[in-house]
């Protein structure tokens, strides 16, 4: 069995690898610019083959490239993505398509050419509470990108039935690095909006997307889950 992460050199995508590794399963780790960070966490696997491959999932002759040294694969973990929080005035909109296109169209590409190497399997991809009822006028181009991605894995979900699943999981609030030099006030206030009181952590999010390419999910497609500790707005 072999699984892709994008976007799994670190943080959430790095955990996602882990997991499957543990669990038996080879693993793919893309990566873009974090090089130093993506064999790091190769070496640390020993027990299942680990691929790392360098691919700016916006760029279509880049994913093409990856895919060539792909034979074939089992689960697709759609992860990839990038922010850039400013005032919604401040952006341009070169600056707001940039995070479009990597987000959403970067993870068509992905999956577009991921399908040819799928006989069956899952696709798990990755969102946010953002596409859903989160405001934060700051990550409005994020926030659109990720709601997009919930209406293209609705199209892809039947696009690939029966032979492959496609779910999304939105995760809220989680403690990756990307949320390590928030400000502690926000981070605060953050939390009081949560019914758990606190963040999430990486582990819980991979967890969910173990079970969503489990024999024990084989009934659930097509579906959003939550991932968010109860997000009170």
């Amino acid at each position: 069995m072999k699984v892709l992460v994008t976007g799994s050199s670190r943080g959430l995508g790095a955990e996602i690898i882990k997991v499957f590794a543990t669990n038996g399963v080879n693993v793919i780790i893309n990566y873009n610019h974090s090089e130093k960070e993506a064999y790091k966490l190769a070496d640390s696997i020993t027990n299942v083959n680990v691929q790392v491959i360098k691919c700016d999932i916006s760029n279509e002759d880049e994913v093409k490239a990856m895919f060539d040294r792909i034979d074939h694969l089992d689960y697709l973990i759609n992860n990839a993505a990038i922010s850039d929080d400013k005032d919604l005035k401040d952006k341009s909109a070169l600056e707001f398509n940039r995070i479009l296109h990597t987000n959403l169209t970067g993870t068509f590409l992905v999956t577009k050419y991921a399908i040819d190497k799928m006989d069956k399997g899952s696709i798990v991809n990755i969102s946010s509470t953002n596409a859903i009822n989160t405001y934060y006028p700051e990550s409005i181009d994020y926030d659109a990108s990720k709601a997009g991605l919930i209406s293209l894995s609705n199209n892809l979900a039947n696009y690939l039935a029966p032979y492959v699943r496609v779910n999304t999981i939105c995760p809220g609030w989680i403690n990756t690095s990307m949320n390590k030099e928030l400000d502690n006030e926000f981070k605060c206030n953050e939390e009081d909006k949560i019914l758990l009181g606190r963040f999430g952590n990486p582990i819980e999010v991979a967890s969910v997307v173990k079970f969503l390419i489990s024999d024990e999910a084989s009934y659930i497609n097509n579906s959003i889950i939550r991932v968010d500790g109860g997000k009170k707005c």
